[in-house]
């Protein structure tokens, strides 16, 4: 299925390389995850793969603005970047609904979080964190630091409009954010249930 992923990239944009390498949750910083966590989806331990009122809040915004966009839980984004074609549409929407009821259900909240950090596009063709790690700061996502993973995480979900080299004042904006985010959800003490197996 992560060759699936990137092979989407590789249509869109056939003569540039795609950058990826898979790695085990294991053998990233714990602040990976939650700062992924402050970022995209404060609830993700919560739920059980929808954010209700976040969906609420993106279909009036839809349908004021008419697009179909915004409100999905980092489980409906693996959901629809792992099994589901490229494009917008409520039918779409309403099959994304059918798989990320399925991964809930059979992966858990530590496999859905390890393919999230390995699918996500962190760049201009850079797919996962083990890639974003060595290019942006090069060093092992094991050693990435609060600072460093809030700023990875904060340029999603638009990581070719927004830079981690070049982060732009909102993006440094929204990383000090993060990090409030991170702190206030109790620092890496949160995200020990999947980084540890120990998910209820």
């Amino acid at each position: 299925m992560f060759k699936r992923r990137a092979a989407a990239g590789k249509q869109e944009l056939p003569n540039k390389k795609i950058k990826y390498t898979y790695v085990a949750i294991e053998e990233v910083s714990e602040q990976v995850p939650l700062a992924l966590i402050a970022a995209e989806d404060q609830l993700f331990l919560k739920h059980d793969g929808f954010d209700f009122k976040a969906m609420k809040g993106a279909f009036e915004h839809n349908q004021k603005s008419k697009r179909v966009a915004g409100g999905s839980t980092i489980s409906q984004q693996v959901a629809k970047n792992v099994f589901l074609w490229h494009g917008r549409s409520y039918l779409r929407k309403g099959v994304e609904a059918y798989f990320t009821f399925l991964v809930e259900l059979l992966w858990g909240k530590k496999r859905i979080m390890e393919v999230y950090l390995n699918i996500a596009e962190m760049g201009d063709r850079i797919f996962g964190i083990e890639e974003a790690a060595r290019i942006y700061f090069k060093k092992s996502p094991k050693d990435l630091t609060p600072n460093q993973a809030a700023l990875i995480a904060s340029v999603l979900p638009n990581p070719i409009k927004y830079s981690v080299k070049n982060p732009s004042g909102a993006i440094l904006r929204k990383r000090r954010r993060v990090v409030q985010n991170m702190r206030r959800l109790g620092g890496v003490a949160h995200v020990k249930p999947i980084t540890d197996g120990k998910e209820k």
